[in-house]
């Protein structure tokens, strides 16, 4: 227990840009044993998201104005880590072996594959943000809930899925155990019963964002799988931003 919060703060240093770097010990444990804490990096980023968008609201903005802003601000918590590894993904899926996908993927340059990656999913989640817009508690339980519950499938794909590379952040990280797998799942799907309560049928509208997540991260999971022979920070990134996107669209059609 004692190893908890500076977990934590490992966790918030790695998937933020929060000064949380200041929480930690002067031997931080390994990042593989922060993973349990992944959905409580994602929670804070969320909250950050939902204050930028009751502040929009009590300015009396429009919907999409309120939610690029939002979204805006969750980037910049983050420093768009992981939209840069969706577009570093997305720019790989066009080589023709694994080694020169996972070369392709390391060029700090970004190619039309990941631009276009980009403005697809950052377009669904201003659309989704702003549809959840007229419904304040709504869009504040799911800013909240699916930044959470997505980045446990990040957890999940660094204990189950191999290093694809024997150098890089997937390798560095190590695999985490079963139980800190577990505990995220855990906190990730009960970060999704707040914005599943706002709405009239909470029962459906928990399981379809869920099943909705967990289909998105396992079809990219699976794409890494057979396209470069398993994980890297890259891919733990883009399951992050498909999990979140399949997550927040999939409540618009039950708000």
């Amino acid at each position: 227990m004692a190893r908890l919060p500076a977990e934590a703060a490992l966790a918030l240093v790695w998937l933020t840009r929060l000064p949380a770097g200041r929480l930690l010990p002067a031997t931080p444990p390994a990042l593989a044993r922060a993973a349990w804490a992944f959905p409580l990096a994602g929670l804070a980023v969320g909250l950050i998201g939902a204050a930028v968008l009751a502040l929009a609201a009590f300015a009396g903005l429009p919907a999409p104005v309120a939610a690029l802003l939002t979204v805006g601000a969750m980037i910049l918590v983050t420093g768009g880590l992981h939209e840069d590894g969706l577009a570093d993904f997305a720019d790989g899926s066009g080589g023709a072996t694994p080694e020169r996908r996972l070369e392709i993927m390391r060029d700090s340059r970004i190619g039309s594959y990941g631009v276009l990656a980009l403005i697809v999913t950052i377009g669904l989640r201003v659309a989704a943000v702003a549809a959840l817009f007229g419904d304040p508690w709504l869009a504040a339980a799911a800013l909240a809930g699916m930044a959470a519950a997505s980045r446990a499938g990040m957890a999940a794909g660094l204990g189950l899925m191999p290093p694809a590379r024997r150098d890089g952040l997937g390798h560095a990280a190590g695999r985490p155990g079963r139980g800190a797998v577990a505990a995220a799942l855990a906190l990730g799907a009960a970060a999704l019963l707040p914005p599943a309560l706002c709405l009239p049928h909470p029962p459906a509208a928990w399981l379809l964002p869920a099943a909705a997540m967990a289909a998105a991260q396992l079809w990219l999971a699976r794409r890494a799988m057979r396209g470069l022979g398993g994980q890297t920070g890259d891919v733990l990134g883009a399951m992050q931003q498909a999990g979140e996107v399949a997550g927040l669209v999939a409540l618009t059609a039950l708000a």
